[in-house]
């Protein structure tokens, strides 16, 4: 009996003044811990893979990465905690106080507690060797282990900002992002975007966009026609002019930019300084400028008079080659340039005809960058059915109620999304624009064009940044691009 009442003493005792417990340790990805501004001790777990181990008589050091920023974050350890099981590639929960670092080549530095081993890698099998080069071909053949290196890590967290970056720049304005959904029983041809999906929701919503991943089905093995790619395109009802379509492009351009370049300063400076030297001051130049507007006869004069030689003879009527984009934006300045109004018969049929013989052209825009040619690519749509029927004519079909809203679109051309630097590592983009017009007569007068100024002296290089289907990339990168 008295036993009995002791230990219900004893229970009453604990449950009104619980004994105290250490605050469990706050879960913090390496990149939030290397932010923190107040490192005070506060206890904390990090995970990730072994970058480094470096071994001393009383201490251990290790740098940790979890794929969030391009720097690693060093713990100090006992030397207690030395093991074969930490090393290079290992995955590890780690424990500890974040603490300031009396080091100056970081901030902040995690005092380790307790160290998990939670998956052991072999580092002398392992692929991938500390402080060793390796090529990028060489790379391809671990798909699956690649992206631990920097330079892989680095343009996938710039593609995640940058995809980031244009569902915010669309979503403010209220358009609707439509998915693209594929069901076949049958063999199929696919297309080559989700422009289809757009038409038939640009007649319910006046702004829609799709983003994901397009296939192109011709045998083209070159950088500018990859196999696979993400591509944004956009559909605007009720737009009138071409200016306000390049609007629209110049500023998703430069706002997606903008926010990699602040969002991602390490990973770009990776990229300007191994992969593109000299991309920095080019996009900082491109940021700073408006953008200019030629029309296509304004471009085959400008290369007509040019004094380089071209592999293929620039002439009105044929279309604008990789050489005289890339020659347009050298002799505009290295400022992207708009390019408008190009021939009826090299445009699909569904761009809207400018009425404008004998030259008969259509309401067309390209945009070219500087190192790339055509990022962009769009257009205002025919909405007048009397032009679509003569179009058809050849056993095309047309239900007549599908369209009569004019429209236009944006396209950004195709970059290969895994080792494109900075912008040109995004993706691809497509905006079409529609809108209700009255009568010819009516329509907005071309938009007004800047001078574009002949520029003496300026070259444009272009490094080769290794696409899948190339094979003669520089077989020796420095060492921060893996280690």
């Amino acid at each position: 009996m008295f036993g009995a009442r002791c230990l219900l003493r004893a229970l009453r005792s604990c449950s009104s003044a619980p004994c105290p417990r250490h605050k469990p340790s706050a879960k913090l990805s390496v990149r939030d811990a290397l932010g923190a501004q107040n490192a005070s001790g506060e206890r904390v777990k990090v995970q990730g893979w072994i970058r480094s181990v470096r071994s001393q008589k009383e201490v251990l050091f290790l740098h940790v990465s979890d794929g969030s920023s391009l720097e690693s974050l060093q713990v100090v350890a006992d030397s207690s905690f030395d093991s074969r099981e930490l090393a290079f590639g290992s995955s590890v929960e780690v424990q500890g106080q974040l603490v300031k670092s009396l080091s100056k080549r970081q901030n902040v530095e995690l005092k380790a507690e307790k160290i998990e081993v939670v998956g052991n890698c072999d580092a002398k099998a392992f692929p991938f060797k500390y402080k060793e080069r390796h090529p990028l071909e060489y790379l391809r053949q671990y798909p699956h282990l690649r992206c631990r290196t920097n330079v892989q890590g680095s343009i996938l967290r710039v593609r995640s900002e940058a995809t980031a970056a244009i569902h915010s720049f669309f979503k403010p304005s209220s358009k609707v992002k439509v998915p693209e959904e594929n069901f076949f029983n049958v063999p199929v041809f696919l297309t080559v975007s989700g422009q289809l999906h757009l038409e038939v929701m640009s007649g319910a919503f006046t702004q829609v966009f799709t983003f994901g991943p397009t296939f192109r089905a011709e045998n083209s093995q070159s950088r500018r026609h990859l196999a696979e790619f993400y591509m944004v395109e956009a559909e605007i009802s009720f737009l009138e002019s071409l200016q306000d379509l390049m609007q629209v492009m110049e500023g998703l351009f430069k706002t997606t930019t903008m926010t990699v370049l602040s969002n991602c300063p390490e990973d770009v400076e990776l990229c300007h300084k191994f992969i593109a030297p000299g991309q920095k001051d080019r996009l900082e130049h491109m940021l700073k400028n408006n953008f200019l507007i030629i029309s296509y006869t304004e471009a085959v004069e400008i290369l007509k008079q040019a004094s380089q030689n071209f592999t293929f003879t620039p002439e009105w009527g044929a279309d604008l080659h990789t050489e005289h984009e890339k020659y347009l934006v050298k002799h505009c300045g290295d400022i992207p340039v708009f390019v408008i109004n190009y021939p009826l018969a090299l445009k699909p049929f569904y761009m809207r005809d400018n009425e404008d013989s004998p030259q008969h052209t259509v309401a067309a825009v390209d945009l070219l960058v500087p190192g790339v040619g055509e990022l962009f690519g769009g257009s205002l749509r025919e909405e007048r059915y009397h032009f679509l029927e003569q179009r058809l004519a050849r056993g095309h079909r047309f239900e007549p109620w599908s369209r009569k809203i004019p429209h236009a679109t944006e396209q950004l051309s195709p970059c290969d999304t895994t080792t494109e630097p900075v912008l040109y590592s995004l993706c691809a983009t497509t905006t079409e624009a529609h809108a209700p017009r009255a009568h010819a007569a009516q329509r907005e007068k071309p938009p007004q064009r800047e001078a574009c100024a002949p520029q003496q002296g300026v070259t444009l290089a272009r490094r080769n940044w290794g696409k899948p289907t190339c094979s003669n990339e520089d077989p020796t990168l420095p060492n921060k691009l893996i280690n």
